[in-house]
């Protein structure tokens, strides 16, 4: 099959042998692959090395063509979805807490696994989430890391009910996290570069828009810095009220400046990260979604032009949410 394989903090496009699923895995002809900024993470070593050569994508919608032998529940001509949580143990003390998220042995697609720029990838039966027929692929992709990381981040960021919400970078994962705090009734800020996604979060209703250097209007009771860089950190926690809460949503992060504890952190304002996510927090967001009518903001690219919205994503010019298209 064809793929696109990391090579030396490149890509590189290759004809590998088709995967094979094990007894408990499917194997998925791949729709729709959506981009993350995770995804230069891996390509460009600031991740840690987990498997030489891997095929990165982890927001993947396919249809099921085949299956191991302890497949039980889903069927050949299925829909499905493949996110970044590829396995975890299933015995550790926080997988057994409901925090499989936190599994030291916890495997993940794109990274440790082959993922989805390619035509065809494996996953376990219990690491996959049913997709319905009647949605567009490029429309459900994005779903499967930027809108369950996005859900994940809003959780753990205490918002109260009606409260003012500050996003910090303005991509993906914020794009879709900024309609679920406005249907959740949030006053929603967006601080962010770039002109594409200034006028995304403008078109999106967001209360007040304004660029990297701009002070939200009012103090805010939570952040969420979607933005891999340090510094943003203290700015979102210097905006926040007492007892405010800031989120950071990237699995990469650039180092954090020293804080000064008096005018950042003191007064209660909590400092929080996201791990991964776990498979409720995905079946939840989805269905949630869906109620919803989430439309992420779409921007499309052939298989060959991977590498173009890898490139768009890293230099500020991409919009809304990257999904490459297969076929």
């Amino acid at each position: 099959m064809e793929a696109w394989v990391t090579r030396d903090g490149a890509l590189a496009r290759e004809r590998v042998p088709d995967p094979v699923p094990g007894p408990d895995e499917l194997l998925v002809e791949v729709e729709a692959c959506g981009v993350c900024r995770t995804d230069l993470h891996v390509i460009d070593g600031d991740l840690p090395v987990h498997r030489p050569g891997v095929i990165p994508g982890h927001q993947v919608v396919g249809t099921v063509v085949g299956a191991g032998d302890a497949v039980r529940s889903v069927g050949f001509g299925d829909r499905v979805g493949v996110a970044w949580l590829h396995r975890t143990c299933g015995t550790c003390r926080w997988c057994r807490s409901g925090r499989e998220n936190l599994c030291p042995e916890a495997t993940f697609t794109g990274w440790d696994h082959d993922g989805g720029y390619a035509a065809l990838l494996t996953v376990p039966e219990a690491y996959a989430y049913p997709m319905p027929h009647d949605d567009e692929a490029l429309a459900l992709a994005p779903l499967l890391c930027a809108g369950i990381i996005g859900y994940r981040a809003l959780r753990r960021a205490n918002l109260p009910p009606g409260g003012v919400l500050g996003i910090y970078g303005f991509g993906s994962s914020a794009s879709i996290t900024a309609q679920l705090a406005k249907a959740a009734g949030a006053t929603v800020v967006a601080i962010t570069r770039g002109a594409r996604n200034q006028a995304l979060a403008r078109e999106l209703e967001v209360d007040f828009v304004g660029d990297e250097a701009a002070n939200p209007p009012e103090l805010l009771d939570s952040a969420i810095v979607f933005a891999p860089v340090g510094a943003i950190l203290t700015q979102a926690l210097d905006a926040t009220v007492r007892g405010g809460t800031v989120v950071s949503a990237g699995i990469h992060m650039s180092p954090i400046p020293e804080i000064d504890y008096d005018r950042s952190l003191f007064y209660e304002r909590d400092l929080r990260s996201v791990a991964a996510n776990t498979r409720s927090d995905g079946a939840e967001f989805l269905a949630l979604a869906r109620n919803l009518r989430l439309a992420p903001a779409v921007s499309t690219y052939g298989f060959g032009g991977v590498p173009d919205a890898l490139a768009d994503l890293r230099e500020g010019r991409a919009r809304g949410s990257l999904v490459v298209r297969m076929g």
